[in-house]
């Protein structure tokens, strides 16, 4: 089989290229080149876009002796994910842009355009599984619950899905560095990628600022008291407790939280922690893995990237997610995405656009 590696630089989409090698596979390696100047993205091996990275995968394709190419992909990128981070917070919703990153890039542009050369399929380094049932290809969670990255492949359609290959599904990361150290790959202790690649300082209010510019507006309590300012909506998310420089106090002395952003008001609600407690999330923009859940079922839902599976009764369909949580929980976002699973399967996701409490207090 023509497969495709994705190769960003780091330990797992190494070891994921050698596998493929040694399984038979005739294999090309392409690194994706996200930004016009690679040094403007985080350095020192936290990212996964920098020109170190893209050094590090040439070096492992020669150690393989695989073809490698860098395809320029900047522009969709700035688009599709850096544009659209801006819009999200801009409208006070809360995005991911890794999640954003393999929904527009690693598999819908990469894809297209490996399937449009005469590859059969894109391999990355990601931590799930592609299962074969019954009804066709399943993606289910890793065999390393550490690990997993299910969550951020949820966005994926059957169609993609059938295309893509995880081989480090079945493996716990100690043992991918292990095999990388074996095989003499020179990224076996290169320490995982993390923050968010196209913000090189780390600091995601600042960067923020920088772009979409300051609007001063007000800081208010539940009952519409001005408890402080801030000088721009699109600083916060929802759940937030740091950095909301409030000048009047609580009155019972609690820390306070972001509960609402309101952008068209430019106004930002504080107040107590269990007012953060939602049963009740909403979806739109969703998509399925399964055409065998229909209805309401008994489900899980997940809303961080490395967050708990939350019992829950799903209803999902081609235009909206409606989930029930078993019991209330805290600091869910518009924008944010969730994920439903039977099981270890995901069955699908959706962006959230509204998450609220269906029971008195």
């Amino acid at each position: 089989m023509r497969v495709l590696a994705a190769m960003s630089g780091g330990v797992d989409s190494a070891v994921t290229a050698a596998r493929l090698v040694a399984d038979g596979h005739e294999v090309s390696g392409v690194h994706l080149a996200l930004s016009k100047n690679p040094q403007s993205y985080r350095s020192g091996a936290r990212g996964c876009c920098s020109l170190e990275d893209s050094h590090d995968a040439r070096r492992v394709a020669d150690r393989l002796g695989i073809p490698f190419y860098v395809w320029d992909l900047s522009e969709d990128f700035r688009r599709d994910v850096v544009d659209d981070f801006l819009a999200e917070y801009a409208a006070g919703r809360t995005p991911n842009p890794c999640l954003r990153c393999n929904e527009a890039i690693k598999f819908a542009a990469v894809l297209d355009r490996g399937r449009a050369l005469g590859f059969d399929a894109v391999a990355t380094g990601h931590y799930a599984r592609r299962v074969k049932g019954p009804q066709g290809w399943e993606l289910h969670r890793a065999a390393d619950p550490a690990k997993d990255q299910s969550y951020v492949l949820g966005v994926l359609t059957t169609a993609q899905l059938e295309h893509a290959l995880f081989p480090l599904g079945d493996s716990l990361k100690s043992q991918v560095r292990e095999e990388a150290a074996a095989l003499g790959l020179g990224v076996a202790k290169k320490p995982d990628s993390h923050d968010i690649c196209f913000i090189p300082d780390g600091d995601t209010a600042g960067y923020l600022t920088r772009h979409l510019g300051t609007r001063p507006g007000d800081v208010v309590d539940e009952r519409g008291e001005v408890v402080g300012q801030h000088t721009g909506h699109h600083q916060f998310t929802i759940g937030q407790r740091r950095g909301l420089h409030l000048g009047v106090p609580s009155a019972d002395g609690e820390p306070r939280y972001v509960l609402q952003i309101e952008p068209v008001h430019n106004r930002v609600t504080v107040g107590s922690r269990d007012r953060l407690a939602v049963d009740r999330i909403e979806g739109i923009r969703t998509t399925r893995l399964s055409t065998d859940h229909r209805g309401r079922w008994r489900g899980t839902a997940q809303v961080r990237a490395h967050g708990e599976a939350m019992p829950a009764w799903v209803e999902l369909d081609d235009e909206r997610l409606l989930v029930e949580l078993d019991e209330p929980a805290a600091g869910i976002a518009p924008g944010q995405a969730c994920v439903v699973h039977d099981g270890d399967r995901v069955v699908g996701s959706a962006t959230i656009s509204s998450a609220r409490s269906t029971r008195s207090s």
